[in-house]
């Protein structure tokens, strides 16, 4: 099942024609690009501790140094990390579209965007050894389709210390009619909201204390009852400025006030959306309630799957780390979501887990790809719909209670050791730096 989701979803040929598309300064000479992207994916998969130790298990076929690879991999550039990410998703959408699965919302497509810094990594380059503070390698925006768990969208930022909002503004070109973009208050500003408006897009956002700035507020309507609490809206006018010259209309603000406080305290939440009138405040803040999925989302990430790989320091290589997991990530959701179609009729709430699934991964996919010749390994059929029912067939053969996620009690509080704020406060931005020494040198 592995190897036919990865066929479909990064084909060598595919990944190197990607690459010719995209790259900017970057050839291909002797090393291709879909031999830099499969060593990186024996990392983040966990078959392989290191790039180095990736590398070195395949030098036979590795046609260039260890040198020359790393040189290639700190050079990857963000724009083409996009678009293996966006291609990858647009190649298993129409495989996920055969699982009939009931959307959020019918008539919408969800988008849910978040930022997501990487750890700080190891000081191997030189111009960092001296440094006290922790090294960042850079942050990235990430677009998660909730109803097909599927990361539809990515954009790299090497600068550490750059705001997610300028990352953030390149996803917006993007958007198109008929989805729901949601996201948390650090993206509630005029140029975000007004470009999704301008795209035909919905939105729901939640509210920023300082701005936009709104000319006029409606009344408050009468209070429904949700299960989380009480909610309450009314309508809004953003005020006139550079990116809405008149008046904008039909913008909603939302109050949802909790039974149960959030984890920061906060007793009532404020959300602002844009979408029709026939869709009711209960519901918006039932969506909104989504955005929490995301996080779940890069949880998994970092614990399933090996995206934070700290020997890479360079913001680029370490951004292809992310982008690669990334990219592992949708296929174990794709076997997922088949996996649990398959064994619900006889396992009624059946949830895979993603943990188990890449242990069974990891545990027989190597010794398949060390037994079988190339000419035996299944390739994947070129109609959706054909894949489809291959895999549905194979997840049959799968035990469901090896693969079913484990429930567990809360954790309980436990005390925190103190630390100094400012030390435990202290970063510095990667790139910043390594610009720096090359200015220097």
């Amino acid at each position: 099942m592995t190897r036919l989701a990865l066929d479909r979803a990064l084909p060598a040929q595919w990944i190197d024609e990607v690459f010719d598309q995209h790259r900017q300064r970057q050839y291909p000479r002797e090393l291709l690009f879909s031999s830099v992207v499969e060593l990186m994916t024996l990392v983040t998969l966990g078959l392989r501790p290191s790039l180095h130790a990736a590398a070195r298990k395949m030098a036979d076929r590795l046609p260039v140094s260890l040198a020359a690879l790393y040189a290639k991999v700190k050079r990857t550039e963000p724009a083409l990390l996009r678009a293996l990410v966006r291609g990858s998703a647009q190649r298993l959408a129409p495989v996920t579209t055969g699982l009939n699965n009931q959307p959020s919302l019918p008539g919408w497509q969800l988008r849910i965007f978040d930022g997501n810094h990487l750890p700080a990594s190891d000081k191997r380059l030189a111009p960092l050894r001296g440094l006290r503070g922790a090294a960042l390698p850079g942050h990235t925006v990430v677009v998660y389709d909730p109803d097909s768990a599927l990361v539809c969208d990515i954009v790299a930022c090497e600068d550490a210390y750059q705001s997610e909002r300028i990352g953030a503004a390149e996803l917006i070109d993007s958007a198109q009619a008929g989805q729901v973009w949601i996201g948390d208050r650090h993206f509630c500003t005029q140029p975000l909201l007004c470009g999704l408006q301008q795209r035909a897009a919905g939105f729901i956002v939640r509210e920023h204390t300082n701005h936009p700035r709104l000319q006029t507020r409606g009344c408050w309507g009468e209070y429904s009852t949700i299960p989380t609490g009480r909610v309450r809206q009314q309508h809004i006018v953003l005020a006139a400025g550079e990116q809405t010259p008149a008046p904008v209309a039909q913008w909603r603000r939302i109050q949802i006030e909790l039974d149960t406080p959030t984890e920061a305290g906060d007793s009532a939440i404020t959300l602002w959306s844009n979408l029709p009138e026939h869709i009711d405040a209960a519901t918006i803040a039932q969506l909104y309630r989504k955005r929490w999925r995301i996080e779940g989302m890069f949880g998994r990430l970092e614990s399933v799957l090996h995206s934070e790989v700290r020997t890479l320091g360079h913001p680029r290589a370490a951004l292809l780390g992310f982008a690669v997991a990334v990219l592992a990530y949708n296929v174990l959701a794709l076997l997922k979501a088949v996996t649990e179609r398959v064994h619900c009729p006889t396992h009624p709430g059946l949830e895979i887990s993603t943990y188990h699934l890449a242990v069974e991964i990891c545990s027989t996919y190597e010794a398949m790809m060390f037994t079988l010749p190339a000419e035996y390994l299944p390739c994947a059929d070129d109609d959706p719909g054909q894949l489809l029912q291959r895999l549905l067939l194979l997840a049959t053969r799968l035990n469901p209670r090896q693969l079913a996620t484990s429930k567990r009690a809360p954790k309980s509080a436990a005390p925190k050791g103190y630390v100094d704020g400012s030390t435990a406060r202290s970063h510095v931005s990667t790139d910043r730096v390594l610009r720096a020494a090359a200015q220097r040198r």
